[in-house]
C-alpha cells in the first residue's frame, strides 16, 4: 500500500525558497522533497543511483545539488545527472537514463503530500471533497510553527483509528464532556477520506449538569489557552451578554487573544470557531481544523508491527506580511506531555496493542459512530487484496 499512496510528508514551511529540502521516511521509504531553483517543488526516491546509497538525510536550506556522500555523484535540483567522479572508468553513461528517480509530490493548503507511485491519480482528485468542505477555513493562511514525533508502543492503524471517532470521549476524557457533544457528530464518507463536524463549547447530552460554568470549566482545562495564556485554570464563568450563550464567550475570548497576534478572525461566526472539522484522509493522518488553528496527526510504521511513530503538526494563521519562517522540527522522549488529551489517548495505545494480540479475539464489533474506522478498513482492504470479512 505504501507506495501507491499520496502521504503528508511536511509543510510547505519546510520547503518555501529554493534550496529547501526535506527528507520524509515512512517505514523503509524515503523521499527527499526539494525547492529547486525555479520555485517549483520536487520529490525524488531517496536513492544514488551508482551503489544505492541514501543521498540526503534530515532537512534544509541552501541546497546547490544533490551529491551522494559516498562517491560523490552529484544531481541538480531537477534531478538531472551533472556530475560523476572519475567518469572515464564506466564507460558510455547516459546521463537521461541516470537521472534520479522521480516521486509525485502536491500540496493542499499548508501540506506537502508525496506519492511513489508516479502514475497515481493527481492529488485534487485522491482527496475527493475534502478541499471542498474545508474551503471555509482559508487554510492558504496557516503556518506551521512546529512539528513534533514520538515512538508509540501500538500498530500504526490502531494510532489512525484512535483519532477515527469520538465514542471513545466518554470513556477516557471525563474532562472534555462538559464542552463536547460527542453524541450528535455529523460525519460524512467519501470514498478513501471521511469527516467529522463536531460543537465544542456545549455540554453532551450524557451529562446532568451542562451549566454554563460546567461548560466554562471543560473548555478551559481541555483548551483554554486558545482565549489566551491566562485561562490555564478554572475561574467563574462569564455572564454572556443577552441574546447571547456562554459559547459565544467562547469564541469572542478566541478572536480576541487571535487580536493580539494581529489576526481578525472577526469573519468566522461562533460555529467556525468551535466547531471542529475533522479530516481522516487514507490511510494515516487525521487533519483536525479550527476557525483559529489547525492540527495535523500521522501515524506511520515503526521498527516492528507492535510499534508506529506520531508526527504531530501544529499550524496557526499568520498576521498579513508576517516572515516565513522554518517550524521548529522536535524528537520527544517517550515520557513527553503532549496535552491532557493527547496523553489520554496515547495511554491507551499499549493496551489496544496487547489486546490484539489474543488469540480469541478475531474480529471488530463496531458501530455507526465508528464508521469512519469501517471505512479505512474497508479501503484498507482493497489495497491488500483482504476481504475486510473481519468486521460485523
Amino acid at each position: 500500500m505504501w507506495p501507491r499512496v499520496w502521504q503528508v510528508a511536511c509543510t510547505v514551511d519546510h520547503v518555501r525558497e529554493p534550496g529547501d529540502f526535506y527528507e520524509y521516511r515512512c517505514g523503509r521509504y524515503s523521499i527527499i522533497i526539494v525547492r529547486d531553483h525555479d520555485g517549483e517543488l520536487r520529490a525524488f526516491q531517496n536513492v544514488c543511483l551508482h551503489r544505492g546509497n541514501a543521498i540526503c538525510e534530515g532537512s534544509g536550506s541552501g541546497l546547490e545539488e544533490l551529491r551522494c556522500p559516498y562517491h560523490r555523484w552529484a544531481w541538480d535540483l531537477s534531478g538531472a545527472l551533472r556530475e560523476v567522479p572519475s567518469r572515464k572508468g564506466f564507460g558510455t553513461l547516459d546521463n537521461d537514463e541516470l537521472s534520479l528517480i522521480a516521486a509525485r509530490v502536491d500540496t493542499w493548503g499548508p501540506l506537502v503530500f508525496v506519492n511513489l507511485d508516479t502514475h497515481a491519480a493527481p492529488l485534487h482528485e485522491y482527496l475527493e471533497g475534502v478541499p471542498h468542505d474545508s474551503e471555509w477555513a482559508n487554510l492558504h493562511e496557516f503556518r506551521c510553527s512546529f512539528t513534533t514525533v514520538s515512538n508509540v508502543e501500538s500498530n500504526w492503524k490502531v494510532v489512525a483509528d484512535g483519532f477515527s471517532e469520538t465514542y471513545h470521549v466518554q470513556g477516557i476524557h471525563p474532562e472534555m464532556l462538559a464542552s463536547i457533544d460527542d453524541m450528535n457528530t455529523e460525519q460524512h464518507v467519501w470514498d478513501h477520506h471521511s469527516v467529522s463536524h463536531q460543537r465544542y463549547g456545549v455540554a453532551s447530552p450524557r451529562l446532568r449538569d451542562r451549566s454554563d460554568q460546567a461548560v466554562w470549566d471543560s473548555f478551559v482545562v481541555t483548551q483554554g489557552e486558545r482565549m489566551g495564556p491566562e485561562f490555564k485554570t478554572q475561574s467563574q464563568a462569564p455572564v454572556p451578554p443577552e441574546g447571547q450563550t456562554i459559547r459565544d464567550v467562547i469564541a469572542q475570548r478566541i478572536r480576541e487573544h487571535q487580536l493580539t497576534r494581529g489576526i481578525d478572525l472577526d469573519g468566522y461566526d461562533t460555529d467556525g470557531l468551535l466547531r471542529l472539522s475533522q479530516y481522516n484522509l487514507f490511510p494515516n493522518t487525521t487533519v483536525l481544523v479550527w476557525g483559529d488553528m489547525v492540527n495535523v496527526l500521522i501515524s506511520r510504521p515503526g521498527a516492528t508491527p507492535d510499534q508506529a511513530e506520531l508526527s504531530m503538526y501544529l499550524l496557526a494563521r499568520a498576521p498579513q506580511g508576517a516572515p516565513a519562517a522554518k517550524p521548529f522540527d522536535v524528537a520527544l522522549p517517550a515520557d513527553a506531555s503532549l496535552g491532557v488529551v493527547i496523553d489520554q489517548d496515547l495511554s491507551m495505545l499499549k493496551r489496544f496493542q496487547r489486546g490484539l494480540h489474543q488469540p480469541g479475539f478475531t474480529h471488530l464489533t463496531l458501530s455507526s459512530e465508528e464508521c469512519r474506522i469501517i471505512n479505512m478498513q474497508r479501503v484498507l482492504a482493497t489495497y491488500v487484496g483482504d476481504e475486510a470479512d473481519s468486521l460485523s
